[in-house]
């Protein structure tokens, strides 16, 4: 189905919406109104080798001067830039604007030093720390390109991107720290450059109180000892259409698939969104609650909020266990955060531990005006609790690392919409979301199919994969000609609404019905007891699959189990049909994540097919998949071969 526009302007998302798609060089030169650049633009959009666009084309910027000297010479140089706020160390720091530069400016001169210039690349593979940050910029004031890997990452994974962005240096520090566990980066770094085919030329190294490492003679460097004698260096123009950075998605093997994100589009469209998306003014704390290796800690803890004139939170620690289930509430209080941005696993965590609220009483919030969730599907349940105990708006939205801002959401800076649960509500101006059968037809309101957006895709996307056009154009655009692929299945709703049900992959065939998944997670999420849930199709000689329902309960329930897989049961067959077969129930201690939070649907259902698998390079605690083997064998599930626990 494609929405159609509005026939008569009657709010400020009407009218934004409709300039976006009619006149998207005109609505997106006017955005860029509000960055610095060096050079003029030549083309708004260029579409002279479409369906490769670019935006705009001509133009030359530097990200770092915008997101921090600009501000400072606007008179913003006092102004809290950076807070950084360790739980797991007990360290808190304030850094203005006026410090980020300076010390932003002494890095890129450490990075020169080292012979990195424009185009070349640095990969960073560092804890939620400000130095992250501050490596981050550097590179982007040079002209480099930085490509951030979570940290913890295994040696493999860290190698085979090493190989791919051939970095002259890599940043990283001695350890990272998992609630109380102190994971050592350096011999997992040593791994990786022993396996790697591209040896970096430098390493530099932070080295953190809690744990020090061993550096290697002529290759690795003291960071502090760097920075003590390094000269500050300006910011260097780029076009617009060079590459920022380079970002690998997460749980890749194999030839790894680099997203790019160019500076031009990106700095244009990311201010936008600030403002207009998150109704957040300069000057106001915003804080992403996510990592530097994911792309919202990219966009909305290095980038965004800078770029707006805000100040940014840099969070060492857990919605739980750091120390318990009032941390969100307590960074809100303590650094006045004015807007909140995580994923609906968090808040999850929270209700499991917290099921009452106990802990936001005790702390002031007012200030605080709203919640966004993003990263996995939101179910209702989730969105009905967060919205009773924060009585501010719970904004569901959504995207993916791939357009590096979001899709669907409810702009609070425009004209805030009526909300329906499980709906990241309507398209976001700049895309046009549409729902198209396997044959590449329209499919009508409330019919379930592949959810795409049609090109070009607005300023910030990704206009390519590194090095690799032709891999970009087969697996986004040739699917659905004159359309990007977003992986995606959903439908619109008759007042285009959108809801995106799960990945494609995550539709299971049960005897002949294609079905989702996502929509037997709401059914069981919406019981009192249930916490967390996910929902895998599982092999069946007869039926091609059939369903099998894993829940975590929330803190206290002590039911007996059969009497609740039975209640969990009818709510599928009662809002889902007798034609989901959903008949089994596992309870776990806990569902596999990777470590923003998304559910390893994909191995769980390697394992409970027997299929053969690896052990996700993302995982957040892999003893979990035992648990999850050992439950599925309950059921006569995951037969051989077993799982590379322990390896």
């Amino acid at each position: 189905m494609t929405p159609s526009l509005p026939a008569s302007v009657s709010s400020a998302y009407d009218a934004a919406y409709t300039a976006s798609l009619n006149d998207p060089s005109g609505f997106w030169g006017s955005a860029a109104a509000a960055i610095h650049w060096d050079v003029p633009w030549t083309h708004v959009l260029d579409d002279r080798e479409a369906p490769l666009y670019r935006w705009f084309a001509g133009g030359e910027l530097n990200t770092c001067f915008n997101a921090i000297d600009r501000h400072v010479l606007n008179g913003r140089g006092e102004q809290a830039a950076v807070i950084y706020d360790s739980p797991v160390t007990n360290t808190k720091r304030t850094i203005s604007y006026r410090q980020l530069q300076d010390e932003v400016a002494r890095f890129a001169g450490v990075l020169r030093s080292l012979g990195v210039g424009r185009g070349d690349r640095v990969v960073i593979y560092m804890p939620m720390m400000p130095e992250t940050l501050i490596g981050m910029y550097a590179c982007a004031r040079l002209g480099a390109v930085h490509s951030v890997v979570f940290g913890g990452f295994a040696p493999n994974e860290l190698a085979v991107r090493i190989d791919d962005a051939e970095p002259k240096v890599v940043l990283t520090a001695s350890c990272g720290i998992e609630v109380q566990r102190i994971v050592p980066y350096k011999p997992l770094l040593d791994q990786a450059i022993t396996l790697c085919t591209h040896k970096p030329l430098y390493c530099v190294v932070l080295q953190r109180d809690v744990h020090r490492c061993e550096l290697t003679p002529h290759r690795d460097m003291d960071w502090h000892d760097a920075m003590a004698v390094a000269e500050p260096v300006a910011c260097v123009p780029v076009k617009a259409t060079d590459p920022l950075y380079i970002l690998y998605t997460s749980g890749t093997t194999g030839r790894p698939k680099g997203v790019v994100r160019d500076n031009g589009g990106h700095a244009v469209a990311l201010h936008w969104t600030m403002q207009h998306v998150y109704g957040v003014a300069p000057g106001e704390v915003f804080w992403a609650a996510s990592d530097f290796g994911w792309a919202v800690g990219h966009s909305y803890i290095v980038y965004a909020p800078l770029l707006a004139g805000c100040t940014t939170v840099v969070h060492e620690g857990k919605p739980v266990g750091t120390p318990d289930a009032g941390e969100f509430w307590r960074v809100i209080e303590e650094h006045k955060v004015s807007v909140l941005f995580t994923a609906p696993t968090a808040f999850r965590a929270i209700k499991r531990e917290d099921p009452n609220g106990t802990f936001f009483t005790r702390y002031n919030t007012s200030h605080f005006r709203a919640l966004f969730l993003a990263g996995e599907r939101l179910d209702p349940d989730t969105y009905h609790w967060a919205r009773a105990l924060l009585q501010k708006p719970v904004i569901d939205h959504w995207w993916q690392t791939e357009t590096g801002w979001p899709v669907a959401a409810n702009c609070l800076g425009l004209t805030p919409l009526a909300i329906k649960p499980g709906s990241p509500t309507k398209s976001v101006p700049g895309y046009l979301v549409e729902i198209l059968d396997d044959a590449g037809q329209p499919l009508p309101p409330n019919k379930e199919g592949a959810v795409v957006i049609k090109l070009p895709l607005p300023p910030g996307t990704l206009p390519t994969l590194w090095r690799d056009d032709q891999r970009y154009i087969e697996t986004y655009l040739e699917r659905y000609p004159g359309y990007y692929l977003t992986g995606d299945g959903g439908y619109i709703d008759e007042d285009g609404y959108l809801f995106i049900m799960g990945r494609v992959d995550d539709i299971i065939i049960v005897a002949g019905h294609n079905l989702s998944t996502g929509s037997m997670e709401q059914a069981l999420a919406s019981h009192p007891d249930v916490a967390e849930c996910a929902v895998i199709g599982v092999r069946d000689p007869l039926k091609t699959q059939l369903p099998v329902g894993l829940v975590v309960l929330k803190s206290g329930v002590t039911r007996a189990v059969d009497e609740l897989a039975k209640e969990l049961v009818q709510l599928v067959r009662d809002q889902v049909g007798p034609v989901s077969n959903f008949r089994q129930v596992i309870v776990v201690s806990r569902l596999p994540k990777t470590r923003s939070g998304k559910v390893l649907r994909k191995t769980m259902r390697a394992i409970a097919d027997g299929d053969a698998w690896t052990m996700p390079p993302t995982i957040d605690e892999p003893a979990t998949l035992a648990e999850i083997e050992s439950a599925l064998r309950t059921l006569g599930l995951a037969p051989q071969p077993r799982s590379p626990i322990g390896e």
